[in-house]
């Protein structure tokens, strides 16, 4: 079936997203079936590499960079429908990360740190973020890590948590209090030991993150970003990285109501096909509802989001509809299964661990609803 531009457009949809959708969806398809997510799942790799190889080939890293970097030079809005794809499929690339990692320099960073940096993540990746801590927080100015200017650069101290796809990235960007304001800085991994590193475990086993032992972990002068944009750089992150968890989340929402639907259609009981129900069929309806209003929430979202204010409100809005989205239909695919639906070998529970992940990165609803009424209201 074909796409109504021009009817999509009314919504905020560009033709450049329609292209990347048709695109990442075929790809995402292809390349990561549920079954090959189980393997990996079950293997010790952090990431699929010929994913993640064939993602910079495509040049999807740099979809939201300017081409005077090295990028394809369009915004985050056409990096949407990429991330809602890889949701979909469950797909192990730290497309967010290294997508908000990117953010963050491209409005935090040094003109030397964009032209040094930049052109590499466009071309092959290799970036994330270390911001979360053991508080909890989801405040990313609520840090107790630090930095300790010496003649040589500075010195470390403090743990980051939540730190995804660190084995296969080259720079991670970091938060750390110098003098007591809050600074971001651009650490080259190699200058993280080994034993600095712990592998954590995580309920969304799709998904690798580490423990980051910042003390005594030194960085050149050249590390330290633009203090005078600190704050803006931060509040990229957060609304970048939001955006992105949202199109991701509402990707898994639609793959998981499928999986229920066709199971809906084939388990028999009573002599009659359990679909035919009406306690599961308006619930499944229920479940399809939620997930076109997160989507069309996310879609003006990021139709709006470089909008000062009114992005920041539609993107919150997403935020909350997608996570609810998510949790909603996971948790009815687990009831409608049955048993089954408790048990390991049922996929139901990944969607469910995926919503319970994003819950715990970037904020939760009650987080996103307080924002949004200090926004609205205030």
């Amino acid at each position: 079936m074909g796409v109504d531009v021009k009817a999509m457009g009314r919504l905020g949809i560009t033709e450049e997203q329609v292209t990347f959708m048709d695109i990442a969806e075929r790809f995402c398809r292809d390349n990561s079936s549920i079954a090959a997510v189980r393997e990996r799942m079950a293997g010790e790799a952090d990431v699929d590499s010929q994913a993640l190889n064939s993602l910079s080939e495509m040049g999807w890293f740099g979809i939201a960079l300017p081409e005077e970097y090295g990028g394809v030079g369009l915004s985050l809005a056409e990096a949407v429908p990429v991330a809602e794809q890889i949701g979909r499929r469950l797909m192990m690339v730290p497309f967010i990360p290294t997508t908000v990692a990117a953010q963050a320099i491209l409005v935090g960073g040094t003109e030397d740190q964009k032209r040094n940096y930049l052109p590499k993540i466009a071309k092959q990746g290799g970036a994330t973020l270390a911001l979360s801590e053991a508080n909890g927080s989801f405040a990313l100015a609520n840090i107790d890590a630090a930095a300790q200017e010496t003649k040589a650069g500075f010195i470390l101290s403090g743990q980051k948590i939540l730190v995804e796809g660190l084995a296969d990235s080259q720079i991670l960007i970091l938060t750390a209090k110098l003098k007591g304001q809050v600074s971001l800085f651009i650490c080259e991994t190699q200058n993280i030991p080994a034993s600095a590193r712990r592998r954590e475990i995580l309920i969304d086993e799709t998904k690798r993150s580490y423990t980051l032992q910042l003390d005594g972990v030194t960085l050149p002068r050249t590390a330290l970003m633009d203090s005078s944009k600190a704050k803006a750089a931060l509040q990229r992150i957060d609304l970048a990285a939001n955006l992105l968890a949202s199109a991701e989340q509402i990707g898994a929402a639609k793959s998981c109501i499928d999986y229920t639907v066709e199971y809906l259609g084939t388990r028999k009981q009573f002599g009659k096909y359990i679909g035919s129900y009406q306690a599961l069929k308006h619930t499944t309806v229920d479940a399809y509802v939620g997930y076109e209003k997160a989507r069309s929430l996310l879609y003006a979202a990021a139709h709006n989001f470089e909008d000062q204010g009114k992005g920041e409100i539609a993107t919150r809005m997403a935020a909350v509809a997608a996570g609810r989205a998510l949790s909603f239909a996971a948790d009815r695919a687990i009831q409608f299964h049955g048993g089954f639906g408790f048990t390991y070998d049922c996929d139901a529970h990944l969607y469910r661990r995926r919503a319970i992940f994003h819950d715990s990165l970037f904020g939760n609803a009650r987080w996103h609803k307080k924002k949004l009424a200090s926004l609205l209201f205030n």
